[in-house]
C-alpha cells in the first residue's frame, strides 16, 4: 500500500514527466544544432576550413584516439582542474571562515578581495610564469588566481547573510562562537557552499585552459593553441567540443554530490 496520497502521486508523475521533457528538449537542441551545422557544411554554405563540421570533429577525435593522444590530453586538463578546484575550495572555505570569525579582518580585507578578484589574470600570465616557472605549477596557480577570490567572496557573503535573530537566539542560550558556526552558520550555508563549488569548478577549468594556452605542452588548452598556430581549425573546434563535454561532466558530478548530500 502506497504511503503517498493520490494527489501527491499525480504531482510526482507530473514532475517526472516535466524532467523528461526538459532532458529531451536539451538533447533535441543539440541534435538540431549539429544537423544544421552538418547540412550547411555539406552543401558548402559555410567554409569548412574556418567553421569545420560535426563529421570533421568526429574524424579528428578518432584520429586523436588512434594516436593515443586524446585521453592523455583530457586527463592532463582534468587533473590540473581537480587540483585547482580542491585547493580553491579548501582555501576559500578556510579564509571565509576566518573573515566571519574576525569581523575586523573582514572589513580590512574587503576592498583588497574586490581588487584582486577584478584583476585581469591573463595579463598576469607572464609574471606568474616568472614567479612559479613554466610548468604545471604555473597552470594551477593561474587557476587558483581566477577561482579562489570569487570562492572566498561567495562563501563569506553566505556566512554573513544568516539571519542575525538566529545568532542572538543561540547566544541567549550561552552558545559559543564555535557552536554557532558549527550548528548554524555552516549547516545553513550548505546550499551556498555547493553553489560556490559549482562556480569554482567552472572558474578552475577556465584558469587551467588559460594556463595551458600560455605554457603547457599537453592538455586541451594546448590542443587549442597548437591547432590555431598551424591553422588546423578541426583540431581547435574538436578540443573546444571535448572541453564543453568535460565541463558538463564536472558540473554533473557536483550536482550529483549535492543531491546525495541533501
Amino acid at each position: 500500500m502506497s504511503t503517498y496520497s493520490e494527489e501527491h502521486l499525480v504531482f510526482l508523475k507530473k514532475a517526472k514527466r516535466r524532467k523528461r521533457l526538459i532532458i529531451l528538449t536539451q538533447i533535441l537542441i543539440i541534435v538540431v544544432f549539429l544537423a544544421i551545422w552538418q547540412l550547411l557544411a555539406s552543401f558548402k554554405l559555410i567554409n569548412t576550413f574556418t567553421f569545420s563540421s560535426p563529421w570533421d570533429v568526429v574524424q579528428t577525435t578518432i584520429q586523436l584516439a588512434k594516436t593515443n593522444q586524446l585521453w592523455n590530453h583530457i586527463w592532463v586538463t582534468v587533473y590540473e582542474t581537480l587540483i585547482s578546484f580542491l585547493l580553491a575550495g579548501g582555501i576559500g572555505l578556510i579564509i571565509a571562515t576566518i573573515l566571519w570569525w574576525v569581523p575586523f579582518l573582514a572589513k580590512v580585507f574587503d576592498p583588497y578581495l574586490t581588487i584582486l578578484n577584478s584583476l585581469p589574470k591573463v595579463a598576469l600570465g607572464p609574471l606568474i610564469i616568472i614567479w612559479v616557472g613554466a610548468s604545471v605549477n604555473s597552470i594551477i596557480f593561474m587557476a587558483l588566481m581566477i577561482s579562489v577570490f570569487i570562492t572566498i567572496i561567495n562563501i563569506y557573503n553566505g556566512f554573513i547573510s544568516i539571519d542575525s535573530d538566529y545568532i542572538k537566539l543561540l547566544r541567549s542560550f550561552h552558545a559559543s562562537k564555535k557552536e554557532i558556526f558549527l550548528k548554524l552558520i555552516l549547516p545553513g550555508n550548505r546550499t551556498n557552499i555547493i553553489n560556490s563549488l559549482k562556480i569554482n569548478i567552472s572558474m578552475s577549468l577556465i584558469g587551467v585552459i588559460m594556463g595551458e594556452l600560455l605554457v603547457s605542452k599537453q592538455g586541451l588548452g594546448y590542443l587549442i593553441m597548437y591547432g590555431s598556430q598551424v591553422f588546423n581549425i578541426n583540431l581547435v573546434i574538436t578540443a573546444v567540443v571535448i572541453l564543453g563535454i568535460v565541463s558538463y561532466l564536472m558540473y554533473y558530478v557536483i550536482n550529483w554530490i549535492e543531491k546525495k548530500s541533501s
